[in-house]
């Protein structure tokens, strides 16, 4: 190993083997080696066999597990949605990397879920829950009763949905009903 802690890295600085060290904050495992993603200070944790990158700076943001994202869904394929993920909840910096992220048909409701767009479909904007993170690659889930769908559009004429009840949404352009996970905090407009 060529770093030892307090060694100044940057993004994408090989740093161990996931056999020597589990990955720690400001790092991501690419396939059995540990990078920094972020530029910052090695610190090594001997004790726990961890590995960490500690930037000084109030740079850009990284995803970590249970953070909440803004994301919009790309396109749905059999049991996965595919989300471009475009904030982080309450927080008003950039990426530090373009994400793009997963909700597997498990992570969006307890129970059994049929299809993936009895739940969402494409365009709708949702918050969601960070679960796994491995480089710019993220899995999200829905599952808890205040994530999922916040803002939507009707399928036909691409209007805005209002909340009737629960998870049921209305067009008053077109009169039309459709279903969605919606968030606890949806955007009636």
């Amino acid at each position: 190993m060529k770093f030892k802690s307090g060694d100044l890295v940057f993004p994408g600085d090989f740093l161990a083997v996931s056999e020597q060290f589990l990955p720690g904050v400001g790092v991501f495992d690419d396939n059995g080696f540990i990078k920094s993603a972020t530029p910052g200070n090695v610190i090594i944790n001997h004790e726990n066999k961890e590995i960490s990158v500690v930037s000084k700076s109030t740079g850009p943001v990284l995803l970590e597990i249970n953070d909440l994202v803004y994301g919009q869904v790309l396109d749905i394929r059999g049991q996965r949605a595919l989300i471009d993920i475009q904030s982080k909840k309450d927080c008003n910096r950039s990426f530090a990397l373009p994400y793009k992220a997963a909700i597997h048909v498990s992570q969006v409701k307890k129970g059994y879920l049929d299809r993936l767009s009895d739940a969402m479909r494409i365009g709708d904007i949702m918050v969601a829950k960070v679960i796994k993170v491995t480089g710019n690659n993220v899995d999200l889930s829905i599952i808890d009763s205040d994530l999922g769908i916040v803002k939507a559009m009707c399928t036909k004429c691409r209007n805005y949905l209002k909340q009737t009840e629960g998870n049921k949404l209305y067009c008053k352009n077109c009169d039309r009903k459709e279903i969605r996970k919606v968030a606890s905090d949806y955007l009636d407009y």
